[in-house]
């Protein structure tokens, strides 16, 4: 669910987060065509499953729009209301290339017009076109509240949280090599509650190289250059430090910038530490600067 964005819409979302933009994000068509599912258990899988096809539209007929509903993400991040979750979820589907949402354990009760359940679930994101085998592989465990309106049973609220020890952004699994990339546990929201996720324009100052990144609410996502991949590994008072990788020219790096005030832009610096077969590239010597703005106004949580 997420964020992350899993099960809930979130699910459902999102926050791992949550990907997560907007506008022209292809989604599947309705995956209901062979008719309306008829009980809790069945509304509960329906929406996991258009969780993982990238389903807006489904996930929406089946979660509350109250204006007080609320739903808890991985990243202690709380929704109030459907359309900021609705935001962060499509930014997290512009952000994956692919999901998928396995349902390990599911117990559903019902008393009159009101369900609830258990579940738990693996949160399996996509990050590469060209390597399907990088992924990031987040266990939850979710449970949530159903009420029957109108003959339909409806998500009304729901909240979601790792198995495990180290689950705060999952596993990223490569060429078949479990690397365990934390980002702080819980991940903070930044200054004035300025989260990371969005559309960046970044500059390498030196070059003037420019390119666009699309970030979750844990601040990973896709860039523009070279098949690239950002991962978040620390957040804190503004100062926000994390690893790149492109695949296309085999390199990869890390970099540290701070954050301004408003969080509508950073600052800061990039390196290698390794291109192609070298790897014992000295940490900050070989890079260049950074500057990062925020294309939208920044998100700020509620």
């Amino acid at each position: 669910m997420k964020p992350w964005q899993y099960l809930s819409s979130s699910t459902m979302i999102s926050r791992w987060n949550g990907p997560v933009l907007i506008l022209l994000c292809s989604l599947t068509p309705t995956i209901l065509s062979a008719g309306e599912p008829r009980g809790p258990e069945a509304t509960v899988r329906v929406i996991v499953e258009a969780n993982a096809a990238r389903d807006v539209a489904t996930m929406s007929k089946y979660m509350s729009h109250d204006a007080d509903a609320v739903g808890y993400t991985i990243d202690g991040h709380k929704y109030v209301g459907w359309p900021d979750l609705e935001t962060d979820m499509r930014t997290e589907f512009r952000t994956v290339h692919k999901l998928e949402l396995p349902i390990t354990y599911l117990q559903v009760w019902q008393k009159g017009e009101v369900a609830w359940f258990a579940m738990e679930l693996d949160y399996i994101r996509y990050l590469s076109v060209e390597d399907p085998s990088q992924r990031m592989v987040i266990p939850l465990r979710e449970t949530g509240v159903l009420e029957r309106r109108g003959g339909q049973w409806i998500l009304v609220a729901w909240h979601e949280s790792g198995r495990g020890p180290d689950t705060g952004l999952g596993n990223l699994l490569t060429d078949q090599t479990t690397l365990r990339r934390r980002a702080d546990g819980r991940q903070k929201d930044g200054p004035n509650h300025i989260r990371l996720s969005g559309e960046w324009d970044i500059t390498e100052v030196e070059d003037n190289k420019q390119y666009h990144a699309t970030l979750d609410a844990h601040g990973h996502g896709p860039y523009t250059w070279q098949g690239g991949q950002i991962v978040t590994t620390q957040y804190d008072d503004r100062r926000w430090q994390g690893t790149w990788k492109q695949s296309k020219n085999d390199r990869e790096g890390a970099f540290e910038v701070e954050l301004s005030e408003d969080g509508s832009e950073a600052r800061g610096i990039w390196w290698y530490e390794r291109v192609g077969t070298r790897s014992n590239i000295p940490p900050r010597q070989h890079g260049g600067s950074y500057l990062w703005k925020r294309r939208l106004p920044p998100s700020a949580s509620r």
